[in-house]
């Protein structure tokens, strides 16, 4: 199968893209940078040069492939606060390569996310189908997106949302992911934080089996399905921040959720969001089997501290 990867170069697809070509594969991936188009030539796969803003590049890299995995996000309008403009750019994306794909039966995979799908108790796969406000307008707007992904099944696409945990970690996780801006914000700070008693659950993968569950997605997952990259249900915020506080040296503490935008700055809402979730019907539906360190083996491991 000929597969066009955006995002390849990126954190998941770094790891995606030797995940494909060890199962068979050819991998076309999208770079928009001269150091990304060379990372994924040394990695033995094409290149497509453009950006997410190039919609008819993206249109016609899906047409001349047999199948879509679709990671990249504006992360720098996100982190930036721009996080509603992030999201409605990634929908028009999915709609440009939905459009492209329409009647052919090929796959268009892409990535969604965990958090606030299901707050309070353990999101299942059929949980988050139906519109509902949550209030975020990152989170509102991703989980929009995914469920017109699903509908593209309707039009003759082998779509599939892949929710990722908030916490897609491992050695080399970036600056400006969730853990590793709580790590540097407790190095800054002095202070290892959570969210009022910090029982809201995160679920969590690791890269290496994230990557896994994207190719047995745009391998041979039907249409219109949704899979969950959780291997773990939910891990306790306040154990995070005490597994990070462990490896700086530093307190742990709590802090009021009045209080937490000023402690934790962008992350303190999400931070607050008990959002545990199941993964059992993808395993079911796929044959995924986690098998990487845990999110807290990781933290220990000082991946995130060093």
């Amino acid at each position: 199968m000929h597969v066009l990867v955006t995002g390849a170069s990126g954190w998941i697809g770094s790891a995606l893209v030797p995940e494909l070509l060890a199962g068979g594969h050819r991998v076309t991936g999208l770079a928009r940078s001269g150091a990304s188009a060379a990372a994924l030539t040394d990695a033995g796969a094409d290149v497509l040069c453009g950006s997410l803003d190039d919609l008819d590049t993206l249109r016609q890299g899906a047409r001349d492939s047999d199948g879509v995995v679709h990671l990249a996000f504006r992360h720098d309008l996100a982190f930036s606060g721009a996080m509603t403009e992030a999201a409605l750019a990634d929908r028009a994306v999915v709609d440009a390569l939905g459009e492209a794909l329409a009647g052919t039966g090929k796959p268009l995979v892409i990535a969604s996310g965990l958090l606030g799908v299901s707050p309070g108790r353990p999101a299942t796969e059929t949980d988050g189908l139906v519109a509902e406000r949550t209030g975020s307008g990152l989170l509102d707007h991703r989980q929009e997106t995914a469920r017109a992904t699903v509908a593209l099944a309707d039009r003759g696409v082998r779509s599939v949302v892949v929710r990722l945990s908030p916490t897609v970690h491992g050695a080399g996780d970036p600056p400006g992911a969730f853990i590793s801006t709580l790590a540097a914000t407790a190095r800054e700070r002095g202070v290892s934080r959570y969210v009022d008693d910090g029982a809201a659950r995160w679920p969590a993968v690791h890269r290496d089996d994230a990557a896994r569950l994207f190719r047995l997605a745009v391998e041979s997952a039907p249409a219109g399905s949704v899979l969950h990259a959780a291997a773990e249900e939910g891990v306790a915020t306040r154990d995070i921040a005490a597994a990070l506080g462990e490896q700086l040296g530093v307190p742990v503490v709590p802090v009021p959720a009045a209080d937490a935008p000023e402690a934790l700055g962008w992350l303190a809402p999400m931070l607050g969001l008990d959002s545990p979730a199941s993964s059992a019907r993808t395993r079911e539906l796929t044959g995924w089997a986690p098998t990487g360190p845990t999110l807290l083996e990781d933290v220990r491991a000082g991946h995130y501290t060093r």
